[in-house]
C-alpha cells in the first residue's frame, strides 16, 4: 500500500480481549457477551447444549449456506466502505469459508446476491427471501451463515480490529447470536448452542481471533434455521488480505467443530 489518499481518515488497529465477569458468559476458550434479561445461568445452560443439528461431512447434499446481507461491504483503501465487485467485497471473504467446509467435505453453497444494492434498505427482507428459496430446494441445509463486516470508528478514526494468528495478522471476527423477543425467535437457544460451540472451536484454535459473542435482542432472519448465525468478519478499517485470512481460520475450526465434534 502507498500514502494514503487525500481526505481519507485515519485507521488505527485495535485488539479485543475476552470478557470476564459481569455481563460476560464463559463458553470454552472464549465467553458471550449477554446483553439481555436473561440470567448467567439460563445462558450459559443453551450454550453448553452443544450444536443442534447433525452435519453429515461426505454427503452429496449440501449442508451450509453462505449468504451476504450487507454483500457490499468492502476493505477499502480508498476509505469508501462499499463496492460491488464480488472479488473485493464481502463475496471474497465469504468464499474463503465456503472454500475450507468444502475440503472438508461439507457442501457448502455460496450465494453472492448483493441485497444491499442499489438499495441498502430492505436489505434483510431481501436476504429472507433468498435463504427461503435455498432451504426449499435444499432441504438438507443446516447452518446458514450470514457473512458481514463490521464498522468500528470514534473520534473520526476507523479501527480496524486484528489479531496475530500463527504469525500472520487476521481480521478479528465476531459472531452475533439473536435472543427471542415476543417470539420472533423461538429456537433461539439452540442458535446459541452453536454459536458457543463455534467460538469456542475457533479461541481454542487460534487464541486471540475472536471478540466475544454478542448475544443480543437482535433478528437477522435468525429464525429460519437452529443453525443461523451473523459473524463479523473483521471492520471497515481492516484490510482485504487480513479479512479473507480470518475467513480461512473461521472455516478451518468450523470444519474442525463439524468433523471433529470440538
Amino acid at each position: 500500500p502507498g500514502p494514503r489518499p487525500e481526505g481519507m481518515g485515519e485507521v488505527e488497529a485495535a485488539h479485543y480481549g475476552q470478557g470476564s465477569g459481569g455481563v460476560y458468559v464463559p463458553c470454552g476458550a472464549g465467553t458471550i457477551k449477554n446483553c439481555t434479561g436473561l440470567s448467567a445461568a439460563e445462558v450459559a445452560e443453551a450454550a453448553g447444549a452443544g450444536l443442534p443439528f447433525a452435519i453429515e461431512p461426505g454427503s452429496d447434499e449440501p449442508q451450509v449456506l453462505i449468504m451476504h446481507t450487507h454483500a457490499t461491504g468492502w476493505y477499502d483503501p480508498e476509505y469508501t466502505a462499499r463496492r460491488t465487485d464480488t472479488a473485493l467485497n464481502m463475496a471474497a471473504v465469504g468464499a474463503r469459508i465456503a472454500e475450507q467446509l468444502n475440503a472438508a467435505g461439507i457442501v457448502t453453497l455460496q450465494d453472492t446476491t448483493l441485497h444491499d444494492y442499489p438499495s441498502y434498505n430492505g436489505s434483510y427482507e431481501r436476504s429472507n427471501a433468498t435463504v427461503r428459496a435455498y432451504l426449499e430446494k435444499y432441504p438438507s441445509i443446516k447452518v446458514v451463515l450470514d457473512v458481514h463486516r463490521d464498522a468500528i470508528e470514534y473520534d473520526g478514526k476507523r479501527v480496524k480490529a486484528v489479531a496475530e494468528v500463527e504469525g500472520r495478522q487476521a481480521a478479528q471476527v465476531m459472531i452475533i447470536c439473536g435472543a427471542d423477543k415476543n417470539g420472533n425467535l423461538p429456537n433461539f437457544k439452540k442458535n446459541l448452542g452453536f454459536a458457543a460451540a463455534w467460538e469456542n472451536a475457533m479461541e481454542s484454535r487460534y487464541p486471540g481471533l475472536t471478540r466475544p459473542v454478542l448475544f443480543d435482542y437482535r433478528y437477522y432472519n435468525q429464525d429460519l434455521t437452529t443453525g443461523s448465525l451473523l459473524i463479523e468478519m473483521g471492520s471497515h478499517g481492516n484490510t482485504l488480505a487480513e479479512a479473507q485470512y480470518a475467513g480461512e481460520l473461521v472455516g478451518r475450526a468450523l470444519a474442525g467443530l463439524f468433523t471433529e465434534g470440538a
